[in-house]
């Protein structure tokens, strides 16, 4: 073959129990487990064309060439997929997406979700969803949770063989809805990568990694049993001791801003007078307010009387990574 493409789609995904810091950072192999939901209206499209013709790989981004540190990582990531299907043929990948990108709304974990499932397809690899989990961990280690459908865990293991995501149930299982409030579009000044780097040096990390089992147990039977005050108070709880290791890292990582910290206060408050609502945040300014379908126009208005919302981005438990033929 001189020309073999593919062209696959997946979706971000918000962490309810979170992913911060690596046992091993070669491989992306995290401290402690997590759970998250694939957001359906967000996604990632991905077209990869190998080519013998190619001299070197190409990357565009939204329609412009990407260079630097992002396509040398892509091509580090390739290099492992080339390796697999004994080929050495370089790529042109023409990637999209329909959400602000490097805002704390996981665009790298849908952009190698996609990149993992169109080349690996495209070099007729054949993966089950486990090894597409595997590889897509190695290009960033919570697309492996952006491979399988709905909500889903996020298995630590101990090695690259065994740390992998499954779905703990279908999309279908619960109504949630993430309404995520975007003060931000800007890419934010330190990335996921160096924040996962510098996790370590925080005191406060170990007690957090030692305490993860208690809130993947309570969140896991939230969602089992669709108890959302549960639910509530234990991604409400993960979110802040997170971004407490985050605050307290050397050097320290503040990611909230003023508005961010605003709607934080608020929600807890909102959910007191009856509304079922609760709030996350990853590595970004923007809040996830996460609440269900019968909720959400409610939970809109409340959103749109805080200041400075730039929009309101709504996203309800999508499905997993696919082909698009």
């Amino acid at each position: 073959m001189e020309e073999i493409s593919c062209t696959a789609i997946a979706h971000p995904n918000i962490a309810l129990i979170k992913y911060w810091g690596n046992r091993d950072e070669q491989f992306h192999i995290p401290t402690s487990g997590s759970i998250s939901i694939n957001l359906d209206e967000l996604f990632t499209k991905t077209t990869i064309t190998f080519s013998k013709d190619y001299s070197q790989d190409r990357l565009f981004f939204n329609g412009s060439p990407t260079t630097g540190e992002f396509l040398q990582r892509t091509s580090r990531f390739l290099n492992l997929i080339r390796r697999l299907a004994k080929i050495d043929y370089c790529a042109e990948i023409h990637s999209t997406n329909n959400f602000p990108t490097g805002a704390g709304i996981a665009s790298s974990a849908s952009a190698f979700a996609a990149l993992s499932l169109a080349a690996s397809q495209a070099l007729h690899l054949h993966l089950n969803q486990k090894e597409l989990s595997r590889l897509a961990r190695l290009g960033s280690g919570s697309a492996c949770r952006s491979i399988p459908p709905g909500f889903v865990e996020w298995l630590p293991g101990n090695s690259d063989e065994d740390s992998y995501a499954i779905s703990i149930a279908p999309p279908s299982h619960w109504n949630l809805v993430d309404c995520i409030a975007v003060f931000s579009r800007e890419p934010k000044r330190i990335s996921s990568l160096e924040g996962h780097r510098l996790a370590n040096t925080s005191p406060f990390q170990n007690a957090r990694i030692q305490d993860t089992s208690r809130r993947l147990s309570i969140c896991r039977e939230a969602i089992h049993d669709k108890d959302f005050d549960s639910l509530a108070n234990i991604v409400e709880q993960d979110s802040t001791m997170m971004h407490a290791v985050m605050m307290t890292s050397t050097p320290p990582i503040f990611y909230w801003e003023p508005p961010s910290l605003h709607l934080m206060k608020l929600i807890p408050g909102w959910r007191k007078s009856g509304l079922p609502v609760c709030y996350t945040l990853d590595a970004g300014p923007n809040v996830h307010i996460i609440t269900t379908s019968e909720y959400l126009e409610r939970v809109q208005n409340q959103i749109r009387q805080i200041h400075g919302i730039q929009e309101i981005i709504t996203a309800k438990v999508g499905g997993g990574a696919y082909i698009v033929n």
